[in-house]
């Protein structure tokens, strides 16, 4: 399996600095700052990427796995909300939770539950990160 990178540079201080993030395929891309990660200015910061990461992994995981118990789903779209807070003298993700809409038909709600369950432990992102990962799985009407 190939090796995947990302990098980041940060120049200048704390709060008057500026950061860029760059993925190794080109593909992604941004700049961050204080503003950006610990106040509500418009911009991007490493939580948000993580969430990326991990609502990405958890849908493309999901769809395989409904698919490999006998139920192919057509549309699987997952939000992660990661939690920083203030912890001591520094911050911590606290949490991440999931929320996720399946299109899967004929399923059994505590089948997919399971399904939903397992594949939330098993994501490689998911395996990577050390807080607890919640989940709201739903079936699209």
């Amino acid at each position: 399996m190939p090796i995947r990178t990302s990098d980041a540079q940060w120049d200048g201080t704390l709060k008057d600095g500026k950061g860029r993030f760059w993925t190794g395929s080109g593909e992604v891309a941004g700049d961050f700052s204080f503003g950006t990660r610990f106040e509500e200015e418009h911009g991007t910061n490493p939580e948000e990427l993580i969430g990326a990461a991990l609502a990405s992994c958890f849908s493309m995981a999901l769809a395989a796995d409904l698919e490999q118990t006998g139920h192919p789903s057509t549309t699987v779209r997952t939000t992660a909300r990661v939690d920083l807070e203030k912890d001591g003298a520094g911050f911590t993700v606290k949490r991440i939770d999931l929320e996720v809409e399946v299109s899967v038909p004929d399923i059994d709600d505590d089948v997919f539950q399971g399904i939903a369950s397992t594949t939330r432990d098993m994501c490689p992102i998911s395996r990577a990160i050390a807080v607890p990962i919640g989940l709201e799985a739903r079936r699209a009407a």
